[in-house]
């Protein structure tokens, strides 16, 4: 990718209920509504991305599951059934993304980017063995504190508290993120987090196993949430799968420092996909 070529590239926010939970939803692009879009101009791909999430129609929609139903209903929802899909997932979004393979396979799905994958062993991990009491045993704690201590603190605190935080840690920030300091959030990142503690043990092969030919793995040289002896392990497994080790010492939470090179590396990688369906568009459009 020409790093020497930037593009201004419009970015919208904005919030949409789904499955009776305000989602946030971020656009990149001149499209602001995919479904009333002239199909002229409507984008051919849309990529879909996962983060290492932190809401009442889905039971229990801040655990695990309901975060895989939450994205479900998500795609089938507000995006239109015949765009073709990338997703990329990272952290504990590559569990999400290898589920979303699972149960709908009805998705155009035509890419899936997994990096950083916690989606075995996550409480034998060494960052795991750490964050399983924690998370699992003593999150009772963790939520009086939460709401004792910052609770009665008054928003405009609580804001400059996570400004300072986060110039200190060198992080740019373009949307709100005044909430990462909000009892709530952080109650429900927590049970979130004991979850996927206990959830994530055995490496879904199946489901891989089905999707291969899509996937692209990236491990860490220096991940403690999932260290290259997972590498190895499914590397040894799936020796046919495109499963890659990372040469830049990139860190797990690469997006606070790494993420444009990241981006950098994903656009790379997806070439020859966005050629293909480039050229699968001409000569439909050339056939008719």
């Amino acid at each position: 990718m020409d790093s020497s070529i930037k593009e201004e590239v419009p970015v919208h926010e904005e919030f949409i209920l789904c499955c009776g939970v305000e989602t946030q939803v971020l656009k990149c692009g001149p499209w602001t509504n995919l479904f009333n879009e002239q199909r002229a101009n409507r984008p051919k791909l849309l990529i879909f991305i996962i983060t290492d999430s932190n809401a009442q129609e889905i039971k229990d929609i801040y655990g695990l599951q309901g975060q895989v139903e939450h994205k479900l209903a998500f795609l089938r929802t507000h995006v239109p059934k015949e765009m073709k899909l990338v997703v990329i997932g990272h952290s504990i979004g590559c569990y999400i993304s290898l589920e979303i393979l699972k149960l709908a396979p009805e998705l155009p799905i035509i890419r899936s980017f997994l990096l950083f994958p916690t989606i075995e062993r996550l409480s034998e991990s060494p960052n795991g063995r750490i964050a399983t009491p924690l998370l699992c045993w003593l999150r009772y704690a963790l939520y009086v504190f939460g709401y004792l201590l910052l609770k009665p603190w008054p928003e405009k605190i609580r804001s400059l508290i996570t400004r300072i935080g986060l110039q200190m840690m060198n992080v740019q920030y373009e949307f709100s993120v005044l909430n990462i300091l909000e009892p709530f959030c952080l109650a429900n990142a927590v049970y979130l987090g004991g979850q996927e503690m206990m959830k994530v043990v055995e490496r879904d092969n199946e489901t891989i196993r089905a999707h291969l030919s899509k996937l692209t793995f990236y491990y860490g040289t220096m991940d403690a949430w999932c260290p290259t002896k997972y590498y190895e392990d499914i590397k040894k497994d799936f020796p046919e799968g495109d499963i890659r080790l990372c040469e830049k010492k990139l860190p797990h939470a690469f997006i606070i420092h790494f993420y444009g090179e990241m981006a950098g590396m994903i656009a790379d990688w997806l070439k020859d996909d966005l050629s293909k369906i480039e050229a699968l568009t001409h000569g439909s459009v050339t056939d008719s």
